[in-house]
């Protein structure tokens, strides 16, 4: 169900924002971009701060290989927002779509490094039964990711276990296509902030 918060919930300088947001980039705001404009001191700024980190912050791995983890982790909680706005943003920082695809669909013979499959694998089954292993981190290490990897996939895995569940229990709007592509490129020069 969504809730009305979404749509009126918000003071007239922000709905003036979010009108010039459509008016100069043609799409709405997307819904998880309008949440943390709601209550930003309760969610919105720590929620931005912490994704813009995990995302963007320093790390080993690429933006397109956060992205993925994000992608991924939003598959496993069909999460069907979250699933395209991340797919689009991984694609387009790979500027691979037929990747993105083949590790969504068949991770298991995806063009991926052994590293970043078994990361994939390990905040999967995270995501599903919401505990891992000692074995399951040696199997990662083994793999060749290094401990601090490990945590920054384990933070991309927490954002977006939190961002799907709000994303469905807020009943995110799903955009078109059109939309998640130029909401991509925003992500990949702005990023999260």
């Amino acid at each position: 169900m969504r809730l009305e918060v979404l749509n009126n919930g918000y003071s007239f300088g922000t709905k003036l924002l979010f009108g010039m947001i459509k008016f100069f980039s043609g799409f709405p705001l997307p819904d998880a971009a309008r949440l943390v404009f709601y209550r930003p001191d309760f969610y919105g700024a720590p929620a931005k701060a912490f994704t813009q980190t995990a995302m963007r912050g320093p790390s080993e791995w690429s933006v397109g290989d956060r992205e993925l983890m994000a992608a991924y982790v939003s598959r496993q909680n069909k999460c069907a927002f979250c699933v395209k706005a991340h797919t689009a943003t991984s694609a387009g920082a790979y500027q691979d779509p037929k990747k993105v695809t083949q590790v969504l669909m068949d991770i298991e013979n995806a063009p991926i490094t052994p590293a970043l499959l078994t990361t994939l694998l390990m905040i999967s089954k995270l995501t599903r039964e919401n505990a891992v292993t000692a074995a399951d981190m040696r199997t990662v290490i083994h793999a060749g990711v290094s401990p601090q990897q490990i945590e920054d996939a384990l933070a991309v895995c927490f954002a977006f276990n939190v961002t799907n569940r709000l994303a469905d229990s807020f009943g995110f709007s799903v955009p078109t296509d059109e939309a998640f592509e130029a909401g991509a490129k925003y992500l990949l020069k702005r990023g999260y902030a």
